[in-house]
This record gives C-alpha cells, sequence and structure tokens, in this order.
C-alpha cells in the first residue's frame, strides 16, 4: 500500500473544467508480422494508430468517428493500458501514464474507466449482477467499505435506472438496453474522472440507444465526468459530443466543435462520411450531392506514402504523396473552417482555397 500512495497522490489534484485532463501526443501502436514457425521473423507491421494527438478536456464529450478498422478501438485500449503503446505520449493530469505498472497503473485505473462495445460478451454470465458491479471494489476497497458494498451496487443500479432488487439476477435475465446499463453502472462503481465508451450503443435498437445515450448524458452532468465517445453512427455522436474527432487508417484527419466538423468539414474524407448520413427525406435524399469514393481501403500493414488518404481523393496532387500533411488549422480559411485538418488543400465543399471552384460531388 505504501508504494501506491505517491501515485495516488499524482492524481488527486483538480483540474478546472475547459483544462485538458488527457492530453495525447503521438500515440503509435503497432502490431508486428511475423514469418516462420520456429524462427519468427518481423516482416512488418499493421499500423493501427500512428501518431495520433489530441486534447480530452475536463468535463467534455470527445467524438471519435472512422470507417471500421480505422483504429478507434485500438486507440481506446492503448489508453486503459489494455494494450502497451509502441512510442508516444499519454498525460492524465500532466503525468505520463502510457508506461505504467503495477501500484501506478491501478491508480490510473480508477479514474479512467470504459464501457465496451458489446453488452452480451462484457458481462461474465455465471456471476450475478451484484458480483459484476461490486467486483471494482475488490480491487480497490478505499472507495466501498466490505459492509456497505451492498448498499453501494443497489445505488448504481438505481443511478442507472435499473431496480435494485435485480442485485442477484444473471445477465442473461436482462435485455441488450439493461446489460448495457450494467456495463454503464460498472464502470461508474469507482467514481472516476473519464470514462471511455467504445460505440457503447452500436449493438442496441434504436429507441434503447436513445435511453443510453440520455442516461450518459445526464450521469456527465451529475457526476461532473468526462467522455471519449467511439461511434459509428455520426447523428449520435453529434447529439452527445462537444468535439469531434475523424480517424482514418490510424491517423486523425480532422478535429473541431460539432458545428466546425458537421457544418464547415474541410477534409475531404470527413465530407464524404457526411455526404453518406442516411436522410429521411425521399425527396431530400434523392436531390443531395454525394461523394462516392472510389477504391478500397488501404492496407494498415502497408499505408500510402504521404497523406494517406490521397488514393481515394478527388484533389490529390504529387504532393500528396509526398509529405503527410499536419493537423493544424490551414490560414487561408476564415470563420468556423478555421479548425485543425491534416489536408494540403483543405476547404469547405463550396470553395476551394484561393476562390477556385470547389471538387466534383461526385467522383
Amino acid at each position: 500500500m505504501g508504494a501506491s500512495v505517491p501515485e495516488e497522490a499524482a492524481f488527486a489534484h483538480e483540474v478546472r473544467r475547459g483544462e485538458p485532463i488527457l492530453e495525447v501526443r503521438e500515440l503509435v501502436k503497432h502490431f508486428p508480422l511475423t514469418k516462420g514457425v520456429v524462427f519468427k521473423k518481423q516482416v512488418g507491421a499493421v499500423k493501427a494508430v500512428d501518431g495520433v494527438s489530441f486534447d480530452l478536456m475536463q468535463g467534455e464529450t470527445l467524438g471519435i468517428v472512422g470507417e471500421s478498422g480505422c483504429g478507434k478501438s485500438t486507440l481506446a485500449k492503448v489508453l486503459m493500458n489494455l494494450e502497451p503503446a509502441s512510442s508516444g505520449s499519454v498525460r492524465y493530469k500532466g503525468e505520463e501514464i502510457s508506461r505504467l505498472s503495477g501500484a501506478g497503473l491501478k491508480a490510473v485505473r480508477r479514474n479512467i474507466q470504459m464501457v465496451f462495445q458489446d453488452p452480451y460478451t462484457s458481462l461474465n454470465p455465471r456471476m450475478t449482477v451484484g458480483d459484476i458491479i461490486g467486483e471494482p471494489f475488490e480491487i480497490h476497497p478505499e472507495v466501498a467499505p466490505k459492509g456497505g458494498r451492498r448498499k453501494a451496487v443497489e445505488d448504481l443500479l438505481d443511478v442507472v435506472g435499473l431496480n435494485p432488487e435485480y442485485i442477484n439476477r444473471y445477465p442473461h435475465q436482462f435485455s441488450g438496453g439493461q446489460r448495457q446499463r450494467i456495463g454503464i453502472a460498472r464502470g461508474l462503481a469507482l467514481k472516476p474522472e473519464i470514462i471511455i465508451c467504445d460505440e457503447p450503443v452500436s449493438a442496441l435498437d434504436v429507441s434503447v440507444q436513445a435511453q443510453v445515450i440520455n442516461l450518459l448524458e445526464q450521469l456527465q452532468s451529475e457526476f461532473n465526468l468526462s467522455y471519449m465517445f467511439i461511434a459509428h453512427d455520426l447523428s449520435i455522436v453529434r447529439h452527445i459530443s462537444d468535439r469531434v474527432g475523424v480517424m482514418y487508417l490510424g491517423k486523425m484527419v480532422e478535429i473541431g466543435t460539432d458545428a466546425e466538423i458537421y457544418d464547415h468539414a474541410t477534409h475531404p474524407y470527413t465530407q464524404a462520411l457526411l455526404s453518406a448520413v442516411p436522410v429521411p427525406d425521399p425527396q431530400a435524399r434523392e436531390s443531395r450531392d454525394r461523394i462516392v469514393l472510389t477504391g478500397d481501403v488501404p492496407s494498415p500493414a502497408n499505408p500510402p506514402s504521404g497523406c494517406r488518404f490521397r488514393t481515394r481523393c478527388w484533389k490529390a496532387q504529387e504532393r500528396c504523396a509526398l509529405e503527410v500533411p499536419p493537423l493544424s488549422s490551414p490560414s487561408w480559411l476564415d470563420g468556423l473552417a478555421v479548425h485543425d485538418s491534416a489536408c494540403h488543400f483543405a476547404a469547405e465543399r463550396e470553395a476551394e482555397p484561393g476562390g477556385a471552384a470547389g471538387p466534383p460531388e461526385t467522383v
């Protein structure tokens, strides 16, 4: 216990609202590709996360969107130290946490929790709800005294909208939405400051999705939480997020407020994603301009040189193959278009830099 006290003390100070509570810089996670059976030799690497940088502010929700396989879930696992980072920096309250182990990692995980994607496989079917939600108290007994753990679990069930009398039931006795509420209760057990939500509503019905999203918003206000919210559904991300980051092939290609990203996107990939969002009005659906990307998504084991999106981009030029575009605010834009975008020719769809005509609406 003595060794853990300095680690816990390092994270005890308060971070004011609007200040960064989690700072990620050039985070890299490569999975080695090997050849051979007896004498294995590394012949390459899957670049799942390759130089991602962002800040998570205290009290905000940062949404992360992108195609399947772009590295969103791997990023979440690296932040939680479920997967060790290949390189880069993750700082929580100013302290480096990416290489912690033992007591230091235990102290961090009390304050950074995770809600997993699949409510059917993230809960142990052999444990009761009370044991599942109360398990964190066995690892961090200082949070809830042994005599008061049942009451603490019942309170958590009540907070997430479940009957406290369900404490002795098993996961198979619940619906998908109820199971996800149990997962959220488990994430809240240790009173964390950050919760990483890895597609927490993707396996749920639409009506249940709305209930869970509303619950997350209510809990954020009540417990002063910071969220990193990973999802495919752009409308859900816009509803819950203060800022949105767009990932493509292991890199962050654009990041800004919800208005900047959804109404003033400047990266071609973001514009293509937004143009694919389903529209409920049949007339509007027929008349809107779609950006149809050609070609397949490149392999993360052999990504294109320079800009990784260039093989599918209508703006691609020779410079795009030679230079990696920095994630920065272009100087030639103004208004809400001024936000970080990793494109040499960043512009809103209506106009190119310098006033030239915009790109073709369909590629």
